[in-house]
């Protein structure tokens, strides 16, 4: 099966690429610059592509039988109107070219920002109150694919994911953050409060679940793309630097809680296992 990744070479689309190539899909792996050259593998093409071009974007990824679609301009901010204003007709461009030329199974990467503020085990059946311009923004393509889909005999998949983290991350995030202090000797980290509750996955973890559901033709609808395992970011990392076998005092507090986020919610898993098979 052929799959074209969009955003291949970000912190995410480079572990789903890997994670595709292991699955045994033939990969089309799209980016503005898409150097991928420590993946050197002969299932594994590279396309340099804008979405501002979408004309012929479904024809140079070479008509693959599944677009999946990771690209998003703008981030880490996720206030900016630019999310409303320019990258959302942008993406819908470029979606719907790719539609009008014979696509016939999407998925794409929303966001656990759609959900709001609403607290506890989030399901995909409950309704999405966005308070950020990026999760309006990702909310709203949504909308726009799945009337598009109901009318266009397209497969579409909607994976909302929740916190990831890994090698290659922002230098922004809490995970680079973290290494960067540890590898620069630093005594103490300064951090949140951290007892609030997030749910969190391994980038490569994550990959390898979106690479099946986007090779699963049984798998359409919102599918919440989580651990489904609430957990404090000061556990998390404590996780971290005991297996880095690292120490240094955190100093929590020294920053607010970001306030588009509840204090307490993650995931529930139980649509995501049952397309999988897990237990």
């Amino acid at each position: 099966m052929k799959v074209a990744v969009t955003g291949a070479t970000g912190f995410v689309g480079r572990h789903v690429v890997a994670a595709l190539l292991t699955q045994g899909a033939d990969v089309v792996a799209t980016a503005r610059k898409p150097e991928l050259s420590s993946t050197n593998n002969e299932r594994l093409t590279t396309v340099a592509m804008e979405m501002a071009e979408p004309a012929d974007a479904y024809e140079r990824m070479g008509r693959p039988d599944v677009l999946l679609h990771l690209a998003w301009g703008g981030l880490p901010n996720y206030r900016s109107n630019a999310h409303l204003e320019q990258e959302l007709p942008l993406q819908i461009a470029f979606l719907e070219a790719c539609v009008r030329s014979g696509l016939r199974r999407l998925v794409v990467t929303g966001t656990c920002l759609e959900y709001g503020m609403q607290s506890g085990c989030l399901d995909e059946a409950m309704p999405t109150a966005p308070v950020t311009a990026y999760g309006q923004a990702k909310d709203g393509l949504r909308v726009h694919l799945q009337a598009l889909a109901a009318n266009d005999a397209l497969q579409l998949a909607w994976l909302r994911l929740f916190y990831l983290y890994g090698p290659g991350q922002a230098p922004t995030s809490l995970y680079s953050q973290l290494r960067a202090a540890v590898a620069s000797g630093a005594s103490e980290f300064a951090m949140s409060p951290g007892d609030q509750q997030r749910d969190f996955l391994p980038a490569d973890v994550a990959a390898a679940r979106i690479g099946a559901v986007a090779l699963n033709a049984n798998a359409t609808g919102i599918i919440n793309l989580c651990s489904g395992v609430p957990k404090t970011v000061t556990a998390l990392v404590r996780e971290w630097l005991q297996d880095w076998g690292a120490e240094l005092r955190l100093n929590p507090g020294v920053y607010p809680y970001p306030d588009y986020e509840p204090r307490a919610f993650w995931g529930s898993t139980r649509k995501l296992d049952a397309l999988l098979g897990t237990p």
